[in-house]
């Protein structure tokens, strides 16, 4: 993982944001069965912030690599679905990382 380039650190956000999202699992038992609030909502904050950063670097990076709207879509949906990042991740930037 190239962090200089664009799909380099699209890839650090897709691991980031999908690690992220699975923290909810830890945080919303908390958050609803013994309500301790504070996990889920530091979580929630850098859920956010990790998420609008990973769409918004899908964007540039489909700009950039010139994807077609389908596989830019792909990467935009994977980020609302648990597990979909990291699979983005695998099957489309590792195999397009060599592209610079």
């Amino acid at each position: 993982m190239n962090l200089k380039t664009r799909i380099g650190q699209l890839s650090l956000l897709a691991i980031a944001e999908g690690i992220s999202y699975l923290l909810f699992a830890l945080t919303m038992p908390l958050k609803y069965g013994y309500d301790i609030v504070l996990p889920n909502r530091i979580v929630g904050i850098l859920h956010g912030i990790l998420f609008l950063m990973y769409c918004l670097w899908v964007v540039i990076v489909a700009y950039q690599k010139k994807w077609s709207l389908g596989l830019t879509l792909i990467g935009l949906v994977a980020s609302l679905i648990p597990f979909a990042t990291f699979v983005f991740e695998v099957k489309v930037l590792k195999k397009n990382s060599g592209l610079n």
